[in-house]
């Protein structure tokens, strides 16, 4: 599992609209708001991505981009964003890589039965391309607030 201090894993994945996010394309320019799920629709997975673009603009003022991540394809996050007004980008890891790049592709056990999916996740990565926070099963409810909070200590962190 990634833990706050390792280097980011590069990676670039198609966005709801096709077109390619480069991770390392930021480096030095914005802090990322890296966060997986494991897929569009579902309600907590619709609260997280709103609560995330209700709170963009914030993020965006402390030099942060939001992206999430699940295995769905691109033509679902475009339905799934354009249907609950979403305005975070939403990218398409159908092969599972950056999932498993990122160690969240796990096996989990849900009402006794082992599957495997998507632990939700969220990591937070300073310009540097560094993992400050890494945070795992985290609850939807309330978690834009924790993580905007961290994201406002980070940007004064490398303010001082």
């Amino acid at each position: 599992m990634l833990q706050s201090g390792d280097t980011a894993p590069p990676f670039s994945l198609p966005d709801a609209d096709m077109e390619v996010f480069d991770l390392a394309s930021l480096q030095g320019k914005h802090h990322v708001v890296l966060y997986f799920y494991p897929r569009d629709r579902t309600p907590s997975c619709t609260l997280q991505a709103a609560d995330f673009s209700d709170h963009e603009d914030d993020f965006a003022r402390h030099g942060c981009i939001v992206v999430g991540v699940s295995p769905d394809d691109c033509l679902t996050h475009a339905d799934f964003r354009d249907e609950e007004g979403l305005s975070i980008r939403l990218l398409s890891d159908a092969d599972k890589e950056v999932c498993r790049l990122y160690g969240v592709w796990q096996q989990k056990e849900v009402d006794g039965i082992k599957k495997t999916g998507v632990r939700r996740s969220t990591f937070i990565i300073d310009k540097r391309g560094v993992i400050r926070h890494a945070l795992y099963d985290v609850a939807p409810r309330g978690h834009a607030a924790a993580v905007f909070e961290l994201v406002k200590k980070l940007e004064a962190d490398n303010a001082e």
